[in-house]
């Protein structure tokens, strides 16, 4: 299912290590609220094929992939996890400030064999990861994540932000501090939702 709606070919090994990641997001939310409970029941199409379609928009080259404000893992985890199979080679950095979901994190890389750095610091205390790829699923406005990105993503990088249906409104607003470029990809998972894919980032 998951690969299917990304439109992503996976193996049964990337499939068996979302399901290992999936039992334990269940298993560690009773303790930590990584994911809305409400949420937990339907964790494949609002969690997990919603962060693999953020995968299949990327270009494809990339090196390192940075996740900012990763939570449970939201796209930060999934991509490490598709990434150890559709591109072994690259990097994946996943940033989260609050001990006990990167401790989630750590654990969840461990018991599915996969290679991802953990940072868990504050987006603006770590060093920049000067990344090819930058993502961060709700975690903050548009205006504040392009921020975000002039530190950790290289100029030439491609930044892609899920958004809900205020999308617009937000990108407006941006507009009036930042000049980008973007487009909007239509969500699979959430109607009125998109995924932003954004270049170019500059002041004014």
């Amino acid at each position: 299912m998951i690969g299917e709606i990304a439109k992503l070919d996976v193996s049964r090994e990337t499939l068996d290590r979302l399901n290992t990641y999936e039992e334990l997001l269940k298993k560690w939310n009773r303790a930590i609220n990584l994911v809305s409970p409400s949420t937990i029941r339907d964790a494949k199409s609002r969690h997990f094929v919603d962060s693999a379609q953020i995968y299949g928009l990327a270009d494809p080259n990339w090196k390192i992939w940075c996740d900012l404000g990763s939570g449970g893992g939201f796209p930060g985890m999934v991509i490490a996890i598709l990434a150890a199979e559709l591109n072994p080679a690259g990097k994946v950095v996943l940033v989260e400030s609050d001990q006990r979901k990167a401790a989630f994190l750590r654990t969840v890389a461990r018991e599915t064999g996969v290679s991802a750095q953990v940072h868990s610091k504050r987006i603006e205390e770590v060093d920049p990861i000067n990344a090819d790829i930058l993502s961060a699923r709700a975690l903050a406005s548009l205006d504040q994540l392009l921020g975000f990105a002039t530190i950790h993503m290289k100029a030439e990088g491609q930044a892609l932000f899920p958004k809900g249906a205020t999308w617009q409104q937000e990108v407006e607003e941006a507009q009036r501090s930042w000049s980008f470029s973007l487009q909007a990809h239509k969500s699979v998972v959430e109607l009125n939702s998109v995924i932003l894919s954004i270049g170019g980032i500059a002041r004014g």
